[in-house]
């Protein structure tokens, strides 16, 4: 049997022994090839992946805001310090932080004016090299992909 494509690029020697360490590797190495180009948008903007994942979450949750703890909840990929991710926010004027004034101990974060605009101006860009790097695909073969990637999530965080 020939090498696969995967085997090549790593340059495998011989054919995985499992096909689910093939499944699993092919994973990271397109999370890879998709990943550096749209982070290198994000720094272009001053942003890192954590931090437009972060504001992307705030203007969702609109005017009412979310604590730091729904935040961590919400991200695509978990971050051990969100409340040192939202000071950076704050720092640069893109979030805004406020106590709770029936609970002291919760403090709502909110998107402000200038981090909106920050991610209008990112909005196309990103939706242009997503479209980009996928464009050889087509729309079933991406819902496709899309159903197989939430299977394989749900299966593997049945097992935590």
């Amino acid at each position: 049997m020939a090498p696969s494509r995967l085997e090549k690029e790593l340059k495998q020697s011989r054919p995985f022994e499992h096909l689910e360490t093939a499944v699993v590797l092919n994973l990271a190495r397109t999370h890879e090839a998709l990943r550096g180009p749209q982070e290198a948008l994000m720094k272009d903007n001053g942003l890192s992946a954590a931090t437009y994942n972060v504001l992307r979450i705030l203007r969702g949750a609109g005017k009412k805001g979310l604590p730091c703890r729904e935040i961590g909840e919400r991200m695509v990929t978990r971050v051990p310090d969100v409340t040192r991710l939202l000071d950076r926010l704050t720092a640069a004027g893109l979030v805004a932080r406020a106590r709770d004034s029936a609970d002291r101990r919760v403090v709502t974060n909110r998107i402000t004016p200038e981090g909106l605009k920050l991610l209008s101006a990112m909005d196309q860009p990103l939706v242009d090299l997503q479209q980009q790097q996928l464009r050889h695909m087509s729309p079933d073969e991406l819902e496709t992909l899309s159903e197989l990637l939430e299977k394989a999530r749900a299966g593997a965080l049945s097992q935590e």
